[in-house]
């Protein structure tokens, strides 16, 4: 399955959307809803549903901060394994899971470097307020907003636009190997659930 080019803009804006809406308290950055939103762009809930339900099991788990953890983010599962499902034959959810694990956590470095960037809005805003200077007050104010919308237009843009090209490498991927995938993420919920039970049953 080819993507077009307004796809690809309108998979951009949902994932800005999601990924700057958990700054307002909504659940809109889970494997999910991101999913979701992919499959009804795309054409095909269904596989875009099992996706997103395969992840939310897995980042029970290992998708959840444990102290100062920081865990892989869920545009990883919910945009780049969904697209992968959806365009690429042989894909399944499970393997889909596993292939976008690494782009989960480098993902989470992203917000992680855009957090370290806004760290000091909280004085930046109080000393345009004390200047009176109402327009820089509320830019600075709503940055970190604006930088995870942009910042989420482009993952979802390019992580469609680029697609094609992700396809060529994971057709290259021995049939053993795509099948060895599936097992793995097939296993990562169960290791999720482990992981919140380990927590949660201790005395």
């Amino acid at each position: 399955m080819e993507i077009s080019f307004i796809q690809a803009i309108l998979i951009g804006l949902w994932t800005a959307v999601c990924w700057s809406g958990m700054l307002f308290g909504i659940y809109t950055n889970r494997s999910l809803v991101l999913a979701f939103g992919v499959g009804v762009i795309l054409g095909d809930i269904p596989t875009a549903l099992g996706v997103g339900a395969v992840a939310e099991l897995a980042f029970m788990g290992f998708g959840v901060g444990a102290g100062g953890t920081v865990p892989p983010n869920a545009i990883g599962p919910g945009i780049v394994g969904t697209l992968m499902a959806i365009t690429t034959e042989g894909v399944t959810p499970e393997s889909a899971l596993a292939l976008s694990i690494p782009f989960a956590v480098a993902i989470q470095f992203l917000q992680t470097a855009i957090y370290t960037a806004c760290s000091g809005n909280q004085e930046a805003a109080a000393r345009a307020l004390a200047a009176n200077k109402l327009g820089k007050y509320r830019f600075v104010c709503n940055i970190t907003v604006i930088l995870f919308a942009v910042g989420g237009f482009l993952l979802g843009f390019f992580a469609a636009f680029a697609m094609p090209a992700l396809q060529v490498v994971i057709e290259a991927i021995p049939e053993w190997l795509t099948s060895g995938l599936s097992v793995a993420g097939g296993m990562l919920p169960a290791i999720g659930f482990a992981m919140i039970m380990s927590v949660m049953l201790t005395k």
